[in-house]
């Protein structure tokens, strides 16, 4: 495989559907945002698109992104998508990607369109010097679960934490 040629790969869904695997561009956001809200709801997690589709349309299209997005578009409709960012390992003293999230929408799963973005975002990793990546899936997910231990991936049991906003202020006691 060459690791440069381009990223638009096609793959039939179903009987009627192909994607194509591709760079999001800024007039797929909005239909990302509305993926975001499927996948918190199906995480279980609140989200509100206020303010998403400017906030991320900053963040994937400036001049050097901080936040990379592939996409599955069947038709004029997306499928879904998968976001990365790179970060740093201070125990690897490396960058690695993290892949923030990977989101199929029901009819693509089980399809081959998981697989074609996940070979993509290694790809791109690969591209610019990354060895390593990582990312997580709440444990009630057990399809990711075993497709990501069918791709190779070593899971590992750690609790992850977030403060929001009210909570840092009560920290720093201000």
């Amino acid at each position: 495989m060459d690791l440069k040629e381009s990223t638009n790969q096609r793959l039939k869904v179903n009987s009627n559907t192909v994607c194509l695997i591709r760079k999001c561009t800024p007039g797929d956001i909005d239909e990302i945002v509305e993926m975001c809200r499927e996948h918190a709801e199906f995480e279980k997690c609140s989200y509100s698109v206020k303010g998403k589709s400017e906030m991320l349309k900053h963040f994937l299209f400036a001049e050097e992104p901080v936040l990379h997005c592939l996409v599955a578009a069947a038709g004029s409709r997306l499928a879904g998508y998968a976001a990365y960012t790179y970060d740093f390992s201070t125990w690897n003293a490396a960058y690695y990607l993290h892949l923030d999230c990977l989101y199929l929408r029901e009819y693509a799963r089980g399809s081959g369109t998981g697989l074609a973005l996940m070979r993509e975002v290694a790809k791109e990793g690969l591209l610019n010097g990354i060895k390593e990546i990582q990312w997580q899936t709440p444990e009630f997910n057990t399809a990711a679960i075993e497709f990501y231990k069918k791709l190779g991936a070593v899971t590992k049991d750690k609790v992850r934490c977030m403060l929001f906003e009210k909570e840092i202020i009560k920290l720093l006691n201000i």
